[in-house]
């Protein structure tokens, strides 16, 4: 039985249960029941993209586009409140108590980044610091979001990174944990994490899964688990659609 999996948007345990819902739910209606595959951290990700019975599993559009080229790309989350596409961007954060604190000043300090694979955490990141004349201090490997937050509480960093789609289940979830962090800057809107089946997964799988998910949109059963995680439906996705995140052949 193909697996599922949600370990870059398992914010909290209920987060977790809601998306193992929602993506059972999308197999079933396409006939091609999922069986959840828990992978908590600190599991690398790259463990999980291993695996040859992958049916719905996020991966980050960096790798997908540059490390993943056989991968089957299925469709990605539409955030609510959005124009109604799968976009989401880098929230650049600092603790709320440091209230005088702006970006100039963040980035005159330490940099926490999670993973060299990461979009969220590393290269949109990057990316937004070349307009800058400042390079602060990078701290890191963090591994995931939760670790950024850690590593800004405890003062080992001044600002972090935080996926806009993982930080508004955080809100949901943990109003009070999001409360004692404030946004400095956000990066440019880039492609959204989507869910990749493994390159064994047959192209009438694929097309079956993907109408699962975007049929989830008009299932009144799946409004609940949605409306929790901040998403408003999936939209279909294909390999063009990260072209814009290839890193650039080497010279």
């Amino acid at each position: 039985m193909p697996v599922a999996n949600a370990r870059m948007y398992a914010v909290t345990p209920a987060a977790e249960a809601a998306w193992a819902a929602l993506l059972g739910r999308a197999g079933d209606a396409s006939g091609i029941p999922l069986a959840y595959a828990a992978h908590p951290a600190p599991a690398p990700l790259e463990t999980l993209w291993a695996r040859d019975d992958l049916g719905l599993a996020f991966m980050c559009g960096w790798p997908f586009a540059n490390l993943y080229p056989d991968h089957r790309p299925v469709a990605a989350p539409v955030p609510a409140g959005g124009d109604g596409r799968p976009l989401y961007r880098t929230d650049l954060v600092v603790r709320a108590e440091d209230g005088s604190a702006d970006l100039a000043t963040a980035l005159r300090g330490r940099l926490g980044w999670t993973a060299e694979h990461s979009q969220s955490g590393f290269h949109a990141v990057n990316a937004f610091l070349d307009g800058h004349a400042i390079r602060p201090a990078h701290i890191g490997p963090l591994v995931t979001p939760r670790r950024v937050i850690e590593a800004l509480e405890a003062g080992a960093i001044d600002v972090g990174p935080l996926d806009s789609l993982w930080h508004a289940i955080l809100r949901r979830e943990e109003p009070s944990t999001a409360a004692r962090l404030r946004i400095v800057a956000s990066t440019p809107w880039r492609p959204a994490p989507l869910l990749v089946a493994s390159p064994s997964m047959p192209s009438a799988d694929v097309a079956r899964l993907r109408a699962g998910l975007v049929g989830l949109g008009r299932d009144a059963a799946a409004a609940g688990p949605m409306a929790a995680l901040g998403i408003a439906g999936f939209a279909p996705v294909e390999r063009a659609d990260y072209a814009a995140l290839a890193a650039p052949p080497s010279a």
